[in-house]
């Protein structure tokens, strides 16, 4: 079989890429020639673990190869995939879907013969819909079916979820779609995943309503830490009693300075949009949003407070910048609200990322980077971690003393123990621990 998979953004290299070692030959497709020439030269635009290596091996067994020409790829595909970006749209937080609506035209006018379009893109319900308007209405005379297939991939472990997915959703109510998409998937049949087979719309609607769930129980229990402090008690503890009931789970229990990243932010908007669009509005997922963004911002005055209420002429080492560790992706990351509060507040920020400091610079342009951790905390009056990239975890608290200035740390990911922090000498601040 030949796919087209039009964008290489995460989701579409990533998923391009994965097909291509099913053994099924992927043309993927972006306007951006920098990008493509970058990657004819195995150049990846994401960090994502093990990505480089499968792209190359699959280039040099001829399964999967790029371009700038969406005619040339799609014209012979089976299915064309449509993996553009959906961020969201100023004003009034709905997805912008005018990448998906351009690249549905521009298929319209290329393919030939009976093709799937599936859209890989995290859309709104009815989005296919229109998608199917567009194209009937470029090409009466074309055979063709609309498919939903959303992608549930985490960054940093995005090639594992998409070989060994939970699930794949698949909405259509075509039996000659479903044939398609079950030839695409039919390595992960061989291996028994559940292949959950849907309508369009409610298909759509899954993608929206996992992230939204997961961006609630991770506010749930962001909120239950702040009562934790309130009352003495250890959320760690609270997090495992109530995560081993096997109702509730113990995953996305783990407190923090709020969710970022390219998805919870802007899929917690999307639908609540869309409810209000159709006048069912979700008030636990409108709750979730403004509690989250106000954690965020909150986050700085726990580092004020720290030093003793002000950090002006302070020097502030910033350990992680990404919303999360191995990933380059600083969108909607906690540490875009941090640390322009502290440099607002008077704070000299210097920081280290192992990843995200090229993308961080475009966002964070007044602060000084550091070539790593060492450096950053050197004579720092506090030490702040965002990010729990696991080299930060093994600074032990002899290092830290001899880096610091002042023994001060503020650990937003809860790293370090506080009783072994407290016996070393240090003012330490975690997130919902005594």
């Amino acid at each position: 079989m030949r796919i087209a998979m039009i964008g290489t953004g995460y989701v579409g290299l990533v998923s391009g890429t994965c097909f291509s070692e099913f053994g099924i030959d992927v043309v993927c497709v972006d306007k951006d020639a920098a990008k493509i020439e970058k990657l004819h030269q195995n150049v990846m635009p994401i960090y994502e673990p093990g990505l480089e290596d499968l792209v190359a091996d699959n280039v040099k067994a001829g399964r999967l190869s790029f371009t700038t020409d969406l005619t040339s790829a799609v014209k012979d595909a089976d299915a064309v995939f449509i993996a553009v970006g959906t961020p969201s749209r100023r004003g009034d937080g709905h997805a912008d879907l005018s990448y998906v609506y351009a690249a549905a035209e521009e298929i319209a006018d290329a393919m030939t013969g009976y093709t799937v379009i599936v859209t890989k893109s995290t859309v709104p319900v009815g989005t296919g819909d229109e998608v199917e308007a567009i194209i009937k209405k470029r090409r009466p005379d074309a055979e063709f079916d609309v498919v939903s297939n959303p992608e549930f991939l985490r960054e940093g472990s995005a090639i594992n979820d998409f070989m060994r997915p939970d699930r794949v959703v698949i909405g259509t109510e075509s039996d000659r779609a479903r044939h398609v998409m079950k030839q695409l998937y039919r390595v992960l049949y061989l291996i028994e995943t559940p292949i959950v087979f849907t309508s369009r719309r409610t298909s759509e609607l899954i993608k929206y309503a996992g992230n939204t769930f997961l961006a609630t129980k991770i506010t749930f229990i962001n909120e239950i830490a702040d009562l934790c402090e309130k009352v003495g008690a250890d959320v760690h503890d609270v997090a495992k009693g109530i995560g081993l009931d096997g109702r509730i789970g113990k995953k996305f229990l783990h407190p923090g300075p709020g969710y970022g990243g390219s998805c919870f932010p802007k899929d917690t908007l999307a639908l609540v949009k869309t409810a209000r669009d159709y006048d069912a509005p979700l008030r636990i997922v409108e709750t979730v949003v403004d509690v989250n963004d106000k954690r965020k911002k909150a986050m700085a005055e726990r580092v004020v407070k720290a030093c003793g209420g002000s950090v002006k002429g302070k020097t502030v080492g910033v350990l992680g910048l990404t919303f999360k560790p191995n990933t380059d992706d600083m969108r909607d990351s906690p540490s875009l609200d941090i640390i322009p509060a502290l440099v607002e507040a008077g704070a000299i920020v210097r920081a280290f990322d192992p990843e995200g400091m090229h993308e961080a610079k475009k966002m964070l342009p007044a602060i000084t980077y550091c070539d790593d951790a060492q450096s950053t905390l050197k004579d720092a009056d506090v030490l702040v971690l965002i990010t729990e990239w696991n080299e930060f975890r093994a600074l032990g608290t002899d290092r830290l003393k001899k880096l610091l200035k002042a023994p001060v740390v503020v650990d937003l990911r809860n790293v370090w123990d506080p009783a072994e922090m407290r016996e070393a000498g240090f003012t330490y601040v975690s997130i919902g621990r005594p």
